[in-house]
């Protein structure tokens, strides 16, 4: 893909999993943390990608024996269909039991973009297209 381009939800999350996982191998917790964090922001307002990515932090967590953060991804495995039916999700939460549930978050340009979003400023606006 050119290196310019954006690459599509699927394809981002496909590669930071890739990297968590690389990490995972090598024992390079936080570096898996940062990559599945990074995942959760973008596939946090999707439920099968929301679950899948709370699912991977909580096997990490199972991997490391964290237990209070495997307790806090049982906690956010349990409010994700909720947040996500009712669409009360807090944007750019990395999903982490380090930071509250409910907490938003800033959310990087790269992963704005991703999320069809403008790369600068807090506002949650899609970027407009030529139509």
């Amino acid at each position: 893909m050119d290196r310019g381009a954006i690459p599509s939800r699927g394809e981002f999350l496909a590669e930071e999993y890739r990297c968590a996982d690389k990490a995972m191998e090598e024992q390079k917790f936080e570096e898996a943390w940062h990559h599945l964090e990074r995942a959760h922001v973008v596939a946090q307002d999707c439920l099968g990608p929301h679950c899948a990515s709370h699912w991977r932090m909580l096997e990490l967590a199972w991997k490391t024996r964290d237990w209070r953060e495997l307790l806090g991804q049982i906690f956010r495995l349990s409010l994700a269909p909720i947040g996500n039916i009712t669409s009360r999700l807090p944007t750019g939460n990395s999903g982490r039991s380090n930071v509250s549930a409910f907490a938003r978050m800033e959310i990087e340009p790269e992963m704005r973009r991703v999320l069809g979003q403008s790369p600068c400023g807090n506002d949650c606006t899609p970027k407009k297209t030529d139509a």
